[in-house]
């Protein structure tokens, strides 16, 4: 018996951590031109965002549903294992639910299988760089009863930010009015957007031009951060290594995070947001007490 903490490919988790610790991620789903992928496998980011930028292509997704989570879970309860499955924001997706639904059947079967499912009201890096933490917690010896204790005070307390270049996704996924899209687009606005403490997408500031909406981003997380200088940070960029650069700068140049990992965001969010997001994910407070088993 052991106890296994997992997670879904909307944290666009760095291939490095999930090599080091043996992750197991569960992908999630899309369709391009009415044929099935899975995120993070047989198709790379690159020709994702190549073949999203062509009008011409029919992309969709859609949340892991309650079949796909039974078969991620079910080889866990038969060996008796315990599992934490830390879950992209259901203010999001109805991924939450999803999993929940495989959960109360998969305990007609498995009664004994212990299955805890946190919403971590976050999206990409942003619920990977709780994961992360707990990966650390575990490998540094912490107990699994201290390890589902810190899992629900850093979903409490990490904050994301991000804006895109182009409206045009946001658009079609309904999050923006086409009307005031359209107006947007024309005059080179750009939205900061944060994730609240639902777990779903809140739009806090509109900018002109990519420059300032960058400079924005920075602004919010100097304004939020915690101990920087003890904290990891995340940033997230769609395929767009010029504006990660450039991003990056802004950031160390007032910032000093102790850890920065960046990660390219993918299909799952990739498909609502084109190749131009950019954000940054942090911590708005220590670590505390789980900081003995962070070093």
């Amino acid at each position: 018996m052991a106890f296994k903490i997992i997670t879904d490919s909307a944290t666009d988790m760095p291939v490095s951590i999930r090599e080091k610790y043996n992750l197991h991620v569960i992908p999630t789903p899309f369709i391009v031109n009415g044929v099935d992928y899975l995120d993070g496998e047989k198709m790379s980011t690159a020709e994702f965002y190549r073949l999203l930028e062509d009008n011409k292509n029919e992309i969709s997704t859609y949340h892991i549903n309650s079949f796909m989570f039974r078969n991620a879970f079910e080889p866990y309860a038969k060996a008796g294992d315990e599992v934490l499955y830390c879950c992209f924001s259901t203010g999001i997706a109805g991924t939450f639910n999803a999993a929940n639904i495989a959960k109360r059947e998969l305990l007609e079967e498995y009664p004994d299988f212990k299955l805890t499912i946190v919403d971590c009201r976050g999206a990409s890096l942003g619920f990977g760089l709780i994961v992360y933490k707990l990966l650390k917690m575990q490998e540094n010896g912490a107990s699994k009863e201290l390890i589902l204790e810190a899992v629900e005070y850093y979903v409490s307390h990490i904050r994301h930010v991000f804006t895109v270049e182009t409206l045009h996704y946001l658009i079609k996924g309904g999050r923006i009015g086409r009307v005031a899209g359209t107006v947007g687009e024309a005059l080179d606005l750009k939205p900061i957007i944060i994730v609240n403490k639902t777990g779903a997408l809140e739009s806090i500031e509109k900018v002109r031009g990519r420059k300032k909406s960058l400079k924005a981003l920075v602004d919010y997380v100097e304004a939020n951060a915690a101990d920087p200088m003890d904290q990891v940070f995340g940033i997230c960029h769609g395929e767009d290594p010029e504006t990660l650069e450039i991003a990056k700068s802004m950031l160390l140049e007032r910032i000093q995070p102790k850890e920065l990992l960046t990660t390219c965001v993918g299909c799952a969010i990739g498909a609502h947001t084109g190749r131009g997001v950019l954000g940054i994910l942090f911590f708005d407070a220590s670590d505390g007490k789980y900081a003995e088993y962070l070093k």
